[in-house]
C-alpha cells in the first residue's frame, strides 16, 4: 500500500517534469538494512541514463518535490543516488485503522481489472487415486485461484479429464483382467498395467454390476470395465479435492472435444494455414516453425489421435471460444518438454504465448519416521492424499505444500505436521490468531468493549515492536500482489510466519491488557490488526483460523 503511494508521487512527478519518461519502469524496495529507510528507489539512477544528468543531482530534484509530502518523516540520497525514504509512524497508525474497518477486503487490490484468468490444475488421469504429488498441485492451483480473485481478476477454475486414449484402455484391460482373476482364472499379469489394490476393488464392482461379465466379448467387456473405472475413480477424485477445499467451476471432458466437432474445427485453421502435412502414414502439425525443437504428430499412423491434439483443441477453445485474457496451467514437473509445443500452437492461431502460463509443480518427497517413502502410480506404491489429510488434517497440508515455490522440491516432514506445537509452521500461525481470541475474551472480562478499539488512540503505539508491527500490517496488499504477479503463493506463507513471530514476541514482551485503559485498547487495536490479517492471509491460502487451540 505504502509503496504504492511511493510509486505514484514519483510517477506523478515524473509526468510533471519528464512527461516522455511517465512510464519509466523502476524500483521502489525495501532495504536490507534499517538504518537505511523504511524504502528506498533506484529512479535516479534509472533516468540519469536517460537525461544525461548525473543521478545525485536528480535525485535532488526529486527530493525537492517529495519534501512536503506528509508520507515521509525523512528522506536521504544515498551512494550514487539511491533516494532512501522513512515513512511518517502516523502513516502507519492510519493504516491500522484502515485494516479495523476494512476486515475482511482488507489486502484486496485491483490489479487484474477484471480480467478473465483460466486455472487448469491437478487434471490427473483417472487411472487411480490422487497421490500427495497431485496434493500439492491441488493446494497451489486453489490458493493461486483465490490470491488472483483477491487481486482483481476474474477467476475460472477447471478441471480436465483425459479420458480417452491409451491409458484408458490401459485401465480397463487392468480392471477386465482383475475381474477374470478374481473368478479364479489364472493371469500373466503384465508389467505396464495398473496393478494398485483399487484395481482389485472395481472389478470386484464389476463383477457385481455385470454378472455376465465373463461372457461377453473382451472388447465390450473391457469397454465396461474401462467406463466403470473412470466413474468410480473420478468420484473418488473429486471427494479427496473437496475434502481438501479445492472445489472446481466446470470439470471438462476430454471427450467433449472430439463430440462437439471442436478439433476438426482447428485442423481445418491449421490445414489453411499450411501447418499440417502427412508423412509416413501420419499427421504432422508443423511445430518447428514456431518455437519446438521439432515438429509433432497430432494423428498416429494408426488412426489414433495423441494427446497433443486434444490439447491443441482445448487450448484454441480457452482463447478462441471463450475469450479467456490469460490461461495458467499446473502441471507435473515431467511435462517440461511440452510446453514449448503447445506455445508454438498458440502461435499458430495467432495467440501470444504469454497469455498461457505453465506452472510446473515439483516432486513431494515424504519423510516419515526418517525415510523418504517411493512413489510408483502403475505399481500402487504412493501416499494417497486422502491418507496423509487423514494424518496429520488439511490445514497443515495445505500450509506446508504451498510454503515453497512450485519449482522447488518439497520435503513434507509427517512428525513435525502432527506436533502441536511452535515448531509446527502452520500450529505457529494459527496460535497467533487463537492468541489474539483469547485476548479479546479477556478484554470483555475485564469490561472493555471492544468495538472500543475503533476509537482508540493509536498514538499510544509507539514502542519500537509497534512500530515494525504496523509496518508489516501496512505490507500485505505489497505481498498479495507480489504472489499475485509472480504465481507465488509461498510469499504470503513467508509473510505470515514472520508476521506471527513478531506478534508472539511482542505478546511475550509486553502486557497487552493493563490498567491502562487507553494503552489497553490501542494494544488490542494493535493485536486485532494482526488477527485480521493473519486470517485474511490464512484464508488466501485455504486455511483456517481457529480461535481456540
Amino acid at each position: 500500500m505504502i509503496k504504492r503511494r511511493i510509486k505514484s508521487l514519483l510517477k506523478s512527478i515524473l509526468k510533471s517534469k519528464y512527461p516522455q519518461y511517465s512510464d519509466l519502469n523502476f524500483e521502489i524496495e525495501k532495504p536490507r538494512r534499517a538504518d537505511l529507510g523504511d524504502f528506498s528507489t533506484n529512479l535516479a539512477l534509472i533516468l540519469q541514463g536517460k537525461i544525461g544528468i548525473k543521478p545525485r543531482e536528480l535525485a535532488e530534484n526529486l527530493v525537492e518535490e517529495l519534501k512536503i509530502e506528509p508520507l515521509f518523516k525523512k528522506i536521504e540520497i544515498a551512494g550514487p543516488g539511491f533516494i532512501n525514504f522513512w515513512i511518517n509512524p502516523e502513516v502507519y497508525r492510519e493504516n491500522l485503522k484502515e485494516i479495523l474497518k476494512k476486515g475482511e477486503r482488507y489486502g484486496a487490490i485491483d490489479l487484474g481489472q477484471g480480467k478473465r484468468v483460466h486455472i487448469e490444475f491437478v487434471s490427473a488421469n483417472p487411472t487411480g487415486p490422487l497421490h500427495i504429488g497431485h496434493g500439492r498441485g491441488a493446494a497451489y492451483g486453489d490458493a493461486l485461484a483465490r490470491i488472483l480473485k483477491f487481486s482483481g481478476f476474474e477467476v475460472f477454475k477447471e478441471y480436465y479429464i483425459n479420458d480417452r486414449g491409451t491409458q484408458m484402455n490401459i485401465l480397463g484391460a487392468s480392471v477386465y483382467l482383475r475381474a477374470k482373476e478374481l473368478s479364479g482364472e489364472k493371469i500373466d499379469f503384465p508389467k505396464d498395467y495398473y496393478q494398485g489394490d483399487y484395481i482389485k476393488d472395481i472389478a470386484k464392482e464389476a463383477l457385481r454390476l455385470y454378472t455376465d461379465l465373463l461372457e461377453r466379448k473382451e472388447a465390450e467387456a473391457i469397454a465396461l470395465c474401462r467406463e466403470l473405472a473412470i466413474k468410480i475413480i473420478l468420484e473418488d477424485i473429486r471427494s479427496d479435492l473437496e475434502n481438501f477445499r479445492v472445489f472446481y467451476d466446470n470439470w471438462y471432458s476430454e471427450r467433449a472435444l472430439y463430440e462437439k466437432g471442436l478439433l476438426n474445427e482447428v485442423l481445418e485453421v491449421l490445414r489453411e494455414k499450411g501447418d499440417l502435412y502427412e508423412m509416413d502414414g501420419a499427421l504432422w502439425f508443423r511445430s518447428s516453425l514456431y518455437g519446438d525443437e521439432k515438429d509433432r504428430v497430432i494423428r498416429k499412423a494408426s488412426g489414433e489421435w495423441t494427446y497433443f491434439a486434444s490439447d491443441i483443441a482445448y487450448h484454441y477453445e480457452k482463447f478462441v471460444k471463450r475469450g479467456f485474457d490469460l490461461a495458467i496451467n499446473l502441471w507435473g514437473a515431467d511435462h517440461h518438454g511440452y510446453v514449448a509445443r503447445l506455445k508454438g500452437a498458440l502461435k499458430a492461431f495467432g495467440i501470444e504465448e504469454n497469455k498461457l502460463q505453465v506452472l510446473l509443480i515439483q516432486m513431494v518427497n515424504l519423510i516419515e519416521d526418517g525415510k523418504l517413502k517411493s512413489m510408483s502410480t502403475r505399481k500402487g506404491e504412493y501416499v494417497e492424499l486422502k491418507e496423509l489429510v487423514r494424518e496429520v488434517g488439511v490445514d497443515a497440508v495445505r500450509f506446508i505444500f504451498l510454503s515453497r515455490s512450485h519449482d522447488s522440491p518439497l520435503e513434507f516432514d509427517v512428525e513435525l505436521a502432527k506436533k502441536q506445537s511452535m515448531e509446527n509452521p502452520v500450529y505457529y500461525v494459527q496460535y497467533a490468531h487463537a492468541r489474539i481470541c483469547s485476548l479479546k475474551e479477556k478484554a470483555k472480562e475485564r469490561g472493555l468493549k471492544i468495538e472500543e478499539i475503533l476509537e482508540a488512540d493509536l498514538s499510544k503505539l509507539g514502542e519500537d515492536e509497534e512500530i515494525e508491527i504496523l509496518k508489516k500490517l501496512s505490507e500485505f496488499s505489497d505481498v498479495v500482489e507480489m504472489s499475485a504477479l509472480g504465481l507465488s503463493p509461498y510469499k504470503i506463507v513467508y509473510y505470515l510466519l514472520d508476521l506471527a513471530a513478531s506478534f508472539h514476541e511482542y505478546y511475550n514482551k509486553y502486557k497487552i491488557i493493563s490498567e491502562d485503559k487507553e494503552l489497553s485498547l490501542a494494544r488490542l487495536a494493535l493485536s486485532e490488526g494482526c488477527r485480521i490479517v493473519i486470517k485474511n492471509g490464512l484464508d488466501l491460502l485455504g486455511v483456517n483460523s481457529p480461535e481456540k487451540m
